[in-house]
Formats: structure tokens, C-alpha cells, sequence
């Protein structure tokens, strides 16, 4: 890694209040754009709109999608901005080049009858990590929160008595977000039997409030590993992901009349447009209820 990029990492991170997981996507962009410049024989203050250019289609080219070519020229747009503003090069050529139109994708909901079943054949697995997993699969679903937050919870994040978790976000952002009675229960059952067995088979005691089978702290991709396997000792498969139960969280908000405004809080979005993709998500659902339901609206 060059200076200047492990500068602009360093500006993320102490400045900035970026998240680790934001910075080491911006750390993969600038690479990959790196390797190219390198291959191609280009210095980085040579940089102009034709190698930009021929950037995006080698990545098309290689089967890179739209969404992904966007984020990394919002990326280096950025790099590029720091670098002029730390008078390292002159002018951001990524400042003129449009990003690639991509198809405007809506997030995937659960119905609150396949939620139901989730949590109802959890309940019914006989081994012993069923605890932890309806545990983490109530917080999830009550109270919306990313899966990296949940993977960076620690037991004192958990008030019980009160019904709320103390949520870090994006940009470093704390927030404080509610969860049922239910979820209060699956909680307690988790924190009161098997989380301290869990915590034995460790060599040095974890503040993290979910533990993976040797006492560490899960990470974002073990708990994509226990929803897959969730699916897979249940046999209920409904394309379960930490996302999904998020989508559906916010998405039963809204159907049931929360305000916008409040939804956008609890997941903790900085902009209201984020947000607002839900009420389209409603609208098909609302749709596809009406298409099942009327008898006149089936195709024959």
C-alpha cells in the first residue's frame, strides 16, 4: 500500500469516524484501480478520462456489475478529492465521469406469517445452539439492526430490564433502539444458559454479547454461516440473511402506520431517502395481497 493511500485510510478512520468494514472498501477499490494503473503503465497523476474509462469496461468486461463499478468510482472520486485538497495532484478527473446507470433494486421482505414460522420451527430444533440462534434471530427482526452491529454488541449493550440495545452505527453514530418482550425472553434464555458454556471453551473471557462455538466473537460472516444453518436444521428455507430480517422489520413498521420518520431512527439511515425505498416495498406488498385476494384481479 502506497502513502497517500494509507493517509486517506487514516483520514477515514480518525477524521472521518468511518466504520472498518466502509474502509476496507474503499482500501479494495483503490487497490484494484491501482493494480490496473500498474499494469497498464500509468502513473497515478496521469489519470484522465480515457483510463477511467477503460477502468469501467474491463471491469464490465470481467463480469464486475453496475452497482459495484459505482461504488468504486464514488470511491475514488473521493480518493482523488483528498489527494487535490492535500495538493498531491491537481485536478480530480473522477469529478467529470457519470456513473453507470443500474437498475433500481428494492429490498426483499418476509411475510409476518414466514417470520412466525421462522422463530416457530427454531424453537422446535433440538440442539443446543437453538438458544443463541433464536436469540439473535428476535434481535435482528425486533429491532432491525445491521449485521455488523450486532456482531460489535457487548453484554452491556443489552438493557433488559428497559427493552433497548445500544446500537454504534454508521459513522460511528450511537443510537438507542427498543425490542419486545419476546425478544426480551429469547435474550435471557441465551445470556442465562448457554452464552456462559460458550464462554468456557474460550482462552481469555469476550465482552461480545453473541459467541461463536469456540467463545470468540461471531463475525458478520459466521452469523451468515448460523442463519444458513438455521435454514438448513429447520428445513424452512425463505432465503434467510441478516438483510432480509431487517427489510421485513422495517417493512411491518410501516405497514402497521409508523412514521417514516421514526423508522428512519431506529434503523439509524442518515438521509430520509434510504428510508423511503420502504414505502415502495409496502406498495408491492399491498399489491400482491390485493392480486391474491380479489378474485377479479387473478389472470385467468
Amino acid at each position: 500500500m502506497n502513502k497517500p493511500t494509507k493517509d486517506f485510510l487514516d483520514h477515514l478512520k480518525l477524521e472521518r469516524n468511518y466504520s472498518d468494514m466502509t474502509i476496507d472498501s474503499y482500501r479494495r477499490d483503490i487497490e484494484k484501480f491501482f493494480h490496473f494503473l500498474a499494469v497498464e503503465g500509468i502513473l497515478m497523476e496521469d489519470v484522465d478520462l480515457i483510463v477511467i474509462r477503460n477502468f469501467l469496461t474491463e471491469e464490465l468486461n470481467s463480469g464486475v456489475s453496475k452497482r459495484s463499478c459505482k461504488r468504486r468510482l464514488c470511491s475514488l472520486r473521493h480518493f482523488y478529492n483528498y489527494l487535490v485538497n492535500n495538493h498531491l495532484i491537481d485536478t480530480n478527473p473522477f469529478v467529470f465521469v457519470s456513473s453507470p446507470r443500474t437498475d433500481k433494486t428494492y429490498p426483499h421482505a418476509l411475510y409476518k406469517d414466514q417470520i412466525e414460522d421462522i422463530f416457530r420451527y427454531n424453537r422446535e430444533r433440538q440442539d443446543e445452539l437453538k438458544v443463541r440462534d433464536q436469540a439473535i434471530l428476535s434481535l435482528l427482526y425486533y429491532s432491525g439492526i445491521r449485521a455488523s452491529e450486532l456482531v460489535n454488541l457487548d453484554v452491556q449493550d443489552i438493557n433488559l430490564r428497559g427493552r433497548t440495545v445500544r446500537v454504534m452505527g454508521k459513522g460511528r453514530k450511537e443510537r438507542i433502539v427498543p425490542f419486545t418482550m419476546d425478544c426480551q425472553k429469547d435474550l435471557m434464555d441465551y445470556l442465562r444458559t448457554l452464552r456462559p458454556q460458550l464462554q468456557n471453551k474460550a482462552y481469555q473471557a469476550s465482552s461480545a454479547l453473541f459467541l461463536n462455538n469456540q467463545g470468540e466473537r461471531l463475525t458478520t460472516r459466521g452469523l451468515e454461516y448460523i442463519l444458513d444453518q438455521v435454514e438448513e436444521k429447520t428445513g424452512n428455507f425463505v432465503g434467510l440473511h441478516p438483510h432480509i430480517l431487517r427489510h421485513s422489520f422495517a417493512t411491518h413498521l410501516l405497514e402497521n402506520g409508523a412514521d417514516l420518520r421514526v423508522i428512519q431512527e431506529l434503523l439509524g439511515h442518515a438521509s430520509i431517502n434510504a428510508t423511503q425505498v420502504y414505502t415502495h416495498v409496502s406498495e408491492e406488498a399491498m399489491k400482491d395481497i390485493y392480486a391474491q385476494s380479489f378474485p377479479r384481479a387473478r389472470k385467468k
